[in-house]
């Protein structure tokens, strides 16, 4: 959706609400920007956090733009293919190798804390989710309210 409308948004309110979109996919949480508010509705049914404290229109109407997912954004096995080229080349084909099976990211991380390069990643995923968040955002006639979205 491309909006020739802009809505101000709570920078850290929308950061948390796609880390919770992240966090619950199992549990199939989701959370709406009101594009006339900017108001941030979550639902999330595994904590009781469903339907009747949103509005009724909020899954038919162009008034609400669902925040992204991490599949969305492209910030999945992608992003860890992209650090490891860029910070263990010598181990590429061993990561990528890891998403070929389930398990991966545990593998992944396991390798990195082998490697000393743990806290490198969590930065590298942090800088590239908020980067990618708000080119999202300017796609999307979304101001976050901070010159940069924190984690």
């Amino acid at each position: 959706m491309i909006s020739t409308k802009t809505v101000a948004v709570d920078a850290r309110e929308l950061r948390n609400a796609f880390d919770f979109v992240r966090a619950g996919d199992p549990f199939n949480n989701s959370a709406w920007i009101c594009l006339d508010t900017g108001k941030i509705h979550w639902r999330s049914p595994a904590t009781g956090l469903d339907d009747e404290d949103l509005p009724e229109d909020i899954d038919d109407s162009d008034r609400y733009l669902a925040v992204p997912s991490q599949r969305d954004l492209d910030l999945g096995h992608r992003l860890a293919l992209r650090f490891a080229a860029q910070e263990l080349p010598d181990d590429y084909d061993m990561v990528s190798g890891f998403f070929r099976r389930r398990g991966a990211y545990s593998r992944f991380k396991d390798l990195l804390e082998t490697r000393g390069r743990l806290a490198s990643w969590y930065e590298f995923e942090n800088r590239e989710t908020d980067e990618a968040l708000l080119a999202w955002c300017a796609e999307n006639g979304v101001q976050p309210l901070a010159d940069r979205l924190e984690s």
